[in-house]
């Protein structure tokens, strides 16, 4: 369904029962200004398309002794790939083989799907419409079942053994401290276009129009401490979503909910020195 609307998305959608497909608009309002469905944005450590986090999906393509995709690490195209190895282990007669393709099938839903899919679909039901949420709620159903049929992996997924937290600004620069708390393998949160709009509404602040970065820039610029204040805010409401996934996903929600919480008190401490450090740090140019 993280495809355009098209009659064959269609058909797939009135099977499931999700009834007529949304327009054009709608899916470009969502997938493309909000919720990009790629899985680097969610797992890389910069937050952006391609990088390590594509290339470790595309291994896995290479492992299987196939040629990647041009967008290895496009929701539609990985569960496609999924869809295909659950395929192959149930029509394999062969038990070595068997056994072969139940390993990847699993190491594929830990490593490439649970790992950042859950967390995305939990942002997919607070921003999109009746039809892509009634999706979003069918396939995290099937995710846990999965995952619960299949049993928890005994290592972490190397997307999530790698990340680091976010940057310290008293520290760093504070274009990375930006940058990561858009990253959400770093941050432990989701923050697209509508929250920002929505946060600048609630603290009474202009919306300047632009890339995510620049956006939270300017508001960092207006009031750094109600800005931190929300921010916190948001760590912690998105700590408990990921405490909630503990007993379906095990580990893997675990270190989710420990870099909301690690994000959550980095940015309390921020708060109670904003009056001081931080506004010099926004409006000096300093990124």
């Amino acid at each position: 369904m993280a495809e355009p609307p098209v009659l064959e998305t269609a058909q797939v959608a009135d099977a499931l029962g999700l009834g007529p497909m949304p327009d054009t608009a709608t899916y470009t309002e969502l997938f493309v200004f909000q919720l990009y469905p790629y899985a680097s944005v969610y797992l890389g450590a910069e937050g952006m398309l391609g990088g390590e986090a594509r290339d470790r999906v595309a291994g896995f393509w290479r492992a299987l002794g196939e040629t990647p995709p041009v967008e290895p690490d496009h929701l539609s195209v990985m569960l496609a790939l999924y869809a295909r190895l659950v395929e192959m282990e149930e029509n394999e007669s062969e038990r070595l083989r068997r056994e072969g393709w139940h390993g990847a099938r699993k190491a594929f839903l830990w490593e490439h799907l649970l790992s950042w899919l859950p967390v995305y679909l939990d942002k997919l039901g607070e921003v999109a419409c009746g039809f892509y949420r009634s999706w979003g709620e069918l396939l995290m159903q099937a995710l846990v079942a999965e995952a619960k049929a299949l049993g928890e992996q005994a290592r972490l997924p190397l997307h999530l053994r790698d990340a680091p937290g976010l940057v310290d600004p008293r520290t760093g620069e504070v274009g990375d401290f930006l940058q990561s708390l858009l990253t959400p393998v770093r941050s432990g949160m989701i923050l697209v276009r509508s929250d920002l709009s929505g946060a600048a509404r609630r603290l009474g602040l202009g919306l300047r129009l632009g890339e995510r970065k620049y956006i939270l820039k300017a508001l960092f610029g207006q009031d750094g401490a109600a800005v931190l204040d929300w921010l916190a805010e948001e760590a912690s409401r998105w700590a408990e979503r990921h405490r909630g996934r503990r007993a379906a996903l095990g580990a893997v929600a675990a270190v989710w909910e420990e870099k909301a919480v690690a994000s959550a008190r980095l940015l309390r401490e921020l708060e109670e020195t904003a009056k001081t450090e931080l506004p010099n740090a926004f409006t000096s140019g300093r990124s």
